[in-house]
């Protein structure tokens, strides 16, 4: 089977970021079909491409890379970028990509991949363009996300999202969510049961493991209890919440609890000169690594997790941060309800918090700072959960069901 694969943050283990496309495209093309990833060239160290090309083909894992001259590659660079001209950037991928789709092969599926929530015109367009069947995967629910988070208040771009939603929904011969959640919002458009799939995020069970060593990490964590989080640091992760809970410790006097926050965005600057100005010694910041063997290394070294977002109603989100705690063998500690929360408390490897009260995490980390055992429990819970439901082979066979079903109804 042929397969157009359109991703315009695509990204490997070699830069940072989430890899679901990669490894699922990886899976596909050791099942023997014939994979183009079409993706943004602009701000990407790994499949530049000049300004001035049309497109350029890379070989990689099996699998083509096509990068485009248009959008950018790197999502969390893009939020340097105001609304309308990420906007703008988001347009001109879609237009560029559905250009360039139409001088490949002809494929078997196109198969688009939101966020942006644009994308969807390339995959709609090129699907119709070759008569093939069109799959819609939705990472996140536009424009509800962005409303919940407070960085969309525009009513006539919440009307034109929600147009593209409902457009989409319903053109696309098939949906893929990434969590129940997410399901019933598609639902919510009018959209049957029968036609959405949900696969969420994958567990990268081969390079997260409990045990691996990091001797630089552990040295700025100095035998102090650690809980780091790694990811965005965007208005949307809401990290202030990490800082109220690491103010709240060192008002108490606790001295062998330290947060870690790994990762870069627009807020990193605002945090950092919040913990030097308060002299918060208790919340260390790491600079984002060039592969993610060495995230894996890093969090193995520390002793539990952090899942955290902006205080919100938002509770469909399906963050890859989760997965590869879970793969790593730690505990999390979550701050978002729905199905996220549920799935730690349920399965016992952490503890869901309060997301408008930072307390409940300084709470969390003082309890488990203390009960060892309870550390270790959870952990082996987290990655049994890890390979029982969130196996990313497991998760990449359940998607290539969806488009063998698709291409032979």
């Amino acid at each position: 089977m042929r397969i157009f694969y359109l991703h315009q943050y695509f990204v490997t283990p070699k830069t940072q970021g989430g890899t679901r496309s990669y490894e699922f495209a990886k899976y596909l093309a050791q099942k023997g079909h014939d994979v183009t990833v079409i993706t943004s060239g602009l701000l990407n160290s790994q499949f530049p491409v000049s300004p001035k090309n049309n497109f350029k083909i890379y070989e990689y894992k099996g699998f083509k890379v096509a990068a485009i001259p248009a959008g950018y590659a790197d999502a969390r660079r893009g939020t340097s970028f105001s609304g309308r001209q990420r906007m703008i950037k988001f347009l001109q991928f879609a237009r560029q990509a559905t250009k360039v789709g139409k001088q490949l092969s002809s494929p078997d599926i196109v198969f688009a991949t939101h966020t942006p929530l644009t994308i969807g015109y390339a995959g709609e367009k090129l699907a119709t363009c070759f008569s093939v069947p069109f799959i819609f995967e939705v990472r996140d629910l536009w424009p509800e996300a962005l409303i919940n988070i407070g960085v969309l208040n525009n009513p006539l771009v919440i009307r034109y999202f929600r147009y593209l939603a409902n457009r989409f929904y319903h053109s696309a011969d098939h949906i893929v969510a990434l969590s129940p959640g997410m399901k019933q919002g598609i639902l919510k458009y009018g959209i049957s049961s029968s036609k959405v799939t949900v696969i969420p995020n994958a567990s990268d069970l081969d390079l997260f493991q409990p045990e691996i060593k990091n001797s630089i990490i552990e040295e700025k964590i100095n035998g102090r209890f650690s809980a780091i989080y790694f990811g965005a640091m965007g208005k949307a992760n809401g990290l202030d919440y990490v800082i109220d809970a690491a103010r709240l410790l060192k008002q108490q006097g606790n001295d062998d609890i330290v947060f870690i926050l790994h990762g870069d965005g627009s807020e990193r600057q605002d945090l950092q000169r919040t913990v030097n100005n308060e002299k918060l010694n208790n919340v260390l910041f790491s600079d984002p690594v060039s592969e993610k063997t060495e995230l894996a290394a890093i969090i193995s070294q520390c002793n539990v997790c952090m899942t955290i977002y902006k205080a919100t109603n938002e509770q469909t989100w399906s963050p890859n941060k989760m997965f590869d705690a879970l793969a790593a063998g730690k505990p999390v500690l979550v701050n978002v309800g729905g199905w996220l929360g549920e799935t730690i408390e349920k399965h016992q490897c952490g503890y869901q918090l309060d997301p408008g009260r930072p307390a409940d995490l300084a709470d969390a980390v003082k309890k488990l700072s203390t009960n060892p055992q309870q550390v270790d429990e959870m952990g082996e819970n987290a990655r049994r959960l890890a390979e029982r439901e969130f196996d990313r082979r497991k998760l990449a066979q359940k998607l290539e069901d969806v488009f063998v079903n698709m291409a032979n109804p």
